[in-house]
């Protein structure tokens, strides 16, 4: 939609005069080379450079669907495209815009093409509130390239975005900025003229603690940055110090090196934690991790892990919930991350704990190192090919299927690990049944060998 008196008078302010604007919008990149983070996709050539550098003839510029967590560049990206490219944009919202509002922009996009050669590139924020009919709306005119569609969205776009518009734009996925690309942003808004320009300092620990806080979002840290100089600065101090800007954001600085002792120290007491079945300990671990800025995939892989190395068949349903949790936070992030975290840790802590699945693997596998595997039994091999019988491959072989109880008594491990058992099941939850199930099938097969253990 085109902009209205009003919002035109607001821009003006804004242009000249920037402070009335927070500092995330007056650092907002003008130019592609301002952009921090992203590079892999503002290389030449790439459908971003194409947008702002307005390539076209037939092989023009493509909608693309930025893909990416909050604070990461999607508005940045496309406020870039609006200042260096020399096509009508217009800016839209799915939270207050409707079918419309849609069409209005592509019947003015029509005619701007047909009457002046003046193409229109259409900037949607938050495409995933839009609903299927809303984005059906959107297809005539991107298939047509009457717009140039840019579209938002912080959710998974193979389940909020119709697999039609989806097939005629390019999907960028924006990654969370790393800590250097954060740095550089908070020390250019320290420093620039259209930031902080030079008023105040901010001392290397602050500096980590809001690195901490931001949790990959230029935006937050930039917001955060700002309340701390105001304080500063209100007090007459030349620095934000730690105190200063624990005090501006209400968060306690949490002694956490990512990449340091406290990384794997941390994670440890919290594995260790629902191991032992401290529900409560490990929730405090995941607090401080999460507080922290610890990357959230992470923690959900240490989960998965857990669910299967002190879990295992004492509660089947371990593993299902850390994988569930795992792609949960994949898709959220945070700070929505943190319930999913949460639900996932508590219901590991508070499961019946076995280690059998893990000593299985381990005895096994110390087994096939130690040279004890042998040929695969003549009649499990594959008998699917021309001359398998020749071989006498596949010949013997009973179908469990055609058994009664189905459980053929046939010899399935190879020679040298005939009689060797690997799995112990323990009496623990669910495991229980498991143990005496394996008894029996062990039995039935003439199994009456011992444990092996790993070494």
């Amino acid at each position: 939609m085109e902009p209205d008196l009003f919002t035109a008078a607001a821009e003006d302010r804004q242009e000249k005069d920037p402070s009335s604007s927070p500092l995330a919008v007056r650092m907002r990149p003008r130019v592609l080379d301002e952009v921090v983070g992203q590079q892999h996709l503002l290389k030449p050539g790439s459908p971003l450079r194409r947008l702002v550098e307005g390539s076209g003839g037939p092989a023009g510029a493509s909608s693309v669907i930025l893909w990416g967590p909050p604070g990461t560049g999607k508005t940045t990206l496309a406020y870039v495209v609006s200042k260096a490219t020399n096509k009508r944009f217009v800016e839209l919202s799915a939270i207050t815009a409707g079918v419309k509002e849609v069409r209005a922009v592509i019947e003015s996009a029509r005619r701007a093409t047909g009457g002046f050669g003046k193409e229109t590139v259409l900037f949607l924020d938050e495409i995933h509130r839009f609903s299927k009919a809303q984005q059906d709306s959107l297809l005539p005119a991107v298939e047509n390239r009457w717009v140039t569609l840019i579209a938002a969205t912080t959710e998974n776009p193979y389940f909020s975005i119709i697999s039609p518009l989806l097939s005629r734009s390019l999907l960028l996925t924006l990654e969370s900025l790393t800590d250097d690309d954060l740095r550089d942003l908070l020390r250019r808004a320290l420093n620039d003229e259209r930031g902080l320009g030079g008023a105040v300092t901010l001392p290397e620990d602050a500096e980590a603690h809001l690195l901490r806080i931001a949790g990959g979002d230029a935006r937050r840290a930039l917001t955060a940055l700002e309340a701390a100089a105001g304080a500063a600065i209100a007090t007459g101090e030349a620095e934000i110090t730690l105190e200063t800007l624990e005090a501006t954001v209400d968060r306690a600085a949490v002694k956490y090196d990512r990449d340091g002792d406290q990384h794997y120290d941390v994670a440890s007491a919290l594995i260790k934690s629902i191991r032992g079945s401290d529900v409560d300990a490990a929730l405090h671990y995941l607090a401080r991790m999460i507080e922290a800025g610890e990357d959230p995939r992470f923690i959900a892989r240490r989960l998965m892990i857990s669910a299967s190395e002190d879990i295992g068949l004492a509660d089947p349903t371990a593993l299902p919930t850390a994988v569930a949790a795992a792609q949960a936070v994949a898709m959220i992030g945070f700070p929505e991350a943190a319930l999913t975290l949460s639900h996932a840790t508590i219901a590991l802590a508070l499961a019946p704990k076995s280690n059998a699945a893990t000593l299985a693997i381990s005895a096994a596998q110390d087994d096939v190192r130690r040279g004890l595997a042998g040929p695969v039994p003549a009649h499990l091999r594959d008998g699917h090919y021309k001359g398998a019988a020749k071989l006498g491959h596949a010949q013997g072989y009973v179908y469990p299927h055609d058994v009664q109880g189905g459980i053929a008594a046939q010899q399935y491990a190879p020679d040298a690990v005939r009689d060797r058992r690997y799995y112990t099941p323990t009496r623990y939850g669910a495991e229980a049944r498991y143990a005496d199930v394996v008894e029996r099938v062990r039995e039935r097969l003439g199994r009456s060998g011992e444990s092996a253990e790993p070494s």
